[in-house]
């Protein structure tokens, strides 16, 4: 599965759930008050920027931000809510695609630097987010950590959440290191949907590895976006990595 192939109209036209799910204010308030503090009051730069879930309400709050993006129907539904001026949209992949101009952040949020299916494509995309920052820039990751622990010998799968009308659950290849998550969304009838995604999943000891290969070192990691701690059951991370500053 090709991202370009993921990512198409279809999804885009649903991707968007105002008010809920990773739309919700407690999910997405945290999220950008972190995040326009590490900008330090210069200009920021979103990796897969999407719907602009994120860049649009960092933008209300002053943080010029540019965003790079390898789906076209993705940036239509952004045009929608923020125009060139705005939002300036870069088409292409985050691990090579050139943005204008230095930043004092970049951001990778919701797993989706795991989208990158391969360890030299994710080392890429850290020495892309390095090239684009001014010393003493930062870069950060939001990121799952791979339920691994939860798989009994001979097991290849775990669910991941369960809800009325959906059911999350993941594949696992731990060979490759590879996973394909499946969500089924259903009503009260027979058939469900299924949408699938997949993708590499990375330990935060290896996460640190690529950083320093790119120049970072790891300035913090809290288990989300409020500064929870990060504990061995934590189920995902907020990594911040630093470029050190000029002599």
């Amino acid at each position: 599965m090709l991202q370009e192939e993921i990512w198409n109209a279809d999804v885009a036209a649903g991707y968007d759930t105002p008010g809920t799910g990773m739309f919700a204010s407690e999910v997405l308030d945290p999220t950008v008050d972190r995040l326009a503090e590490l900008a330090g009051g210069g200009a920021a730069l979103e990796f897969a920027v999407g719907t602009g879930r994120v860049a649009v309400p960092l933008a209300a709050r002053g943080v010029p931000v540019t965003g790079i993006e390898l789906s076209p129907p993705m940036i239509d539904r952004l045009r929608e809510k923020a125009d060139e001026a705005t939002i300036p949209v870069i088409t292409g992949d985050m691990t090579t695609a050139v943005a204008p101009g230095r930043y004092t952040l970049v951001y990778l949020v919701y797993n989706t630097i795991s989208n990158v299916l391969t360890q030299a494509g994710q080392v890429a995309c850290f020495r892309n987010a390095a090239r684009h920052l001014a010393p003493g820039g930062r870069f950060v990751i939001e990121l799952w950590v791979p339920e691994l622990r939860k798989l009994p010998p001979g097991q290849q799968a775990t669910v991941w959440h369960n809800e009325p009308g959906y059911i999350g659950l993941d594949t696992y290849d731990v060979l490759r290191q590879q996973v394909v998550s499946h969500h089924f969304r259903f009503d009260e009838g027979v058939r469900a949907e299924l949408f699938r995604s997949p993708h590499r999943y990375i330990w935060p000891a290896e996460l640190d590895l690529m950083a320093q290969l790119a120049g970072f070192e790891l300035e913090s990691r809290h288990a989300d976006w409020s500064g929870a701690e990060f504990t061995a059951e934590s189920r995902s991370h907020v990594s911040v990595y630093r470029l050190p500053p000029e002599d």
